[in-house]
């Protein structure tokens, strides 16, 4: 996992979710704020000239791509070099961890220009990586890799015009620059801007524009997107109504843990809407979906009026899974491992 993918940064704006159809009695679910970019700092080729320092190290080869980048610094003081060096200190990767060194490194290739090694620091100076928090550092760095085209960082620099605390807060400013990212691919943005567009924060509200980016950011495998597309899609809203598209992005999400995605899981097999009733499925994600915090009078209700055998069943089918939630609540790890990434696609730089 890159030094990027492990220093999110977490930022508390307040983001509202739409409501699937569900009993009047159900509250309304807390906002959810946009999450960091997951974006990696991983430096890329310069131009079309074959890179083995970068090559080594999307195949692996961390030694090597550590030894040829060491090569290209003392010959040229490539820039993107350096920063591959600090990558590999971040994350010890051929090297032995070290979060000065790899600050160094980056502040060498930031001080030469080079946008990744500014995001890169930029994300250390944020959490407090090789010194102390310093927010403001990080957001002029953000700044300036956000103006030399990094997604990522305009991203990251829009959720603090959004927070309003470095910055004062303005919608439009953090609209426009997760607008970059969204248009660079970046699921987090697309998934960001998508709520922009559905509550009319900074543009105009367009529900069909936000469930285009819903779309776009849970086929990119935004759980985030996978749950608000399938509300969508359940709801018609925005979108031509589908409740068998909106369940399969239901599972999708409740697969990989979201309480919320398993308790909606449930309402339908519970209904029949998007999937053939089945009560012992209806019970088994309701009972996953309550051990994860999320509960649902009506689901209650339906377990209580089970046969019992099919309660039985579904509280068999459950065991398993809350057992690992519960073991990974005990030791504070996830019970479910995280999922694979695809390499970052070099990018111009």
């Amino acid at each position: 996992m890159s030094a990027a993918r492990s220093m999110l940064i977490a930022l508390a704006a307040a983001m509202t979710t739409t409501a699937m159809a569900a009993p009047a009695s159900k509250p309304k679910e807390q906002p959810q704020p946009p999450p960091p970019a997951a974006t990696a700092s991983v430096p890329q080729p310069p131009g079309s000239d074959p890179d083995l320092a970068f090559g080594a190290f999307q195949r692996g080869h961390y030694l090597t791509a550590f030894a040829e980048a060491t090569k290209r610094v003392e010959a040229s003081g490539d820039a993107k070099a350096m920063t591959l060096i600090g990558e590999l200190y971040a994350d010890g990767l051929g090297v032995p961890r070290n979060d000065q060194q790899a600050a160094t490194w980056y502040q060498l290739a930031a001080d030469r220009g080079d946008r990744n090694a500014m995001f890169a620091l930029a994300a250390f100076r944020m959490v407090g990586r090789a010194g102390p928090r310093d927010r403001d550092a990080a957001a002029k760095l953000f700044a300036a890799a956000a103006k030399l085209g990094h997604p990522a960082a305009a991203y990251n620099l829009g959720l603090l015009y959004l927070e309003g605390q470095l910055f004062p807060q303005d919608f439009k400013r953090a609209a426009e620059l997760v607008r970059i990212a969204a248009e660079a691919g970046v699921p987090e943005a697309q998934y960001a801007l998508a709520t922009f567009y559905k509550e009319g924060r900074g543009v105009d509200k367009d529900p069909r524009e936000a469930a285009r980016l819903l779309g776009a950011a849970a086929l990119a495998g935004n759980t985030d997107a996978e749950i608000e597309y399938g509300i969508a899609l359940f709801n018609g809203a925005g979108v031509a109504k589908n409740e068998i598209a909106a369940f399969s992005y239901m599972m999708k999400a409740a697969r990989k843990g979201s309480a919320i995605a398993q308790r909606r899981l449930a309402f339908m097999y519970a209904t029949g809407r998007g999937v053939k009733a089945d009560p012992v499925q209806a019970a088994r994600w309701h009972l996953i979906a309550r051990a994860g915090g999320d509960n649902d009078q009506f689901l209650d209700d339906f377990l209580r009026k089970m046969k019992p055998e099919d309660r039985a069943a579904g509280e068999d089918a459950a065991k398993p899974w809350i057992a690992r939630l519960a073991a990974a609540t005990k030791t504070s790890a996830s019970p479910f491992p995280d999922p694979v990434l695809p390499p970052t696609p070099p990018t111009q730089p």
